[in-house]
């Protein structure tokens, strides 16, 4: 017997709609979710200070792991020194996002969208939008 006669045999139609409208609904509720997983830290740009590369590199080491805590601080450590890019920016705007430090999330995401410097990356993120609406 085919699994949804058995379904309906057992529980009946109308159990068997409002299983799957809650289905339906529960899974619209992943949707943003999964618009934004594929968004990740992001190479600060050729020329960028030496210190701070060391750490933004350490910073995207870290949240490859899902290290997102570890992350942020080096995050900061490279924007404590160099916040001229729009990268560095939008990288501890992301980690913010991630440890639920969302005011602190979407400052950062202002900074890496004035300084952007075209970065269509960071112009063109689904994440930032989110935040700062435009």
């Amino acid at each position: 017997m085919k699994f949804r006669a058995y379904v309906q045999l057992r529980l009946g139609d109308d159990v068997m709609k409002k299983v799957f409208s809650i289905l339906i609904v529960l899974s619209l509720f992943l949707i943003p979710v999964t618009a934004f997983a594929g968004e990740g830290p992001l190479a600060l740009p050729a020329g960028a200070n030496p210190e701070a590369n060391m750490h933004n590199d350490e910073g995207i080491k870290h949240w490859n792991q899902g290290h997102y805590d570890v992350a942020l601080k080096h995050f900061q450590e490279a924007s404590g020194i160099d916040a001229s890019s729009g990268e560095v920016h939008f990288n501890e705007a992301i980690a913010n996002d991630k440890v639920g430090k969302h005011g602190d999330a979407t400052m950062h995401f202002k900074a890496a969208f004035k300084r952007a410097g075209g970065n269509k990356k960071i112009l063109e993120s689904p994440i930032l939008h989110a935040h700062i609406g435009h």
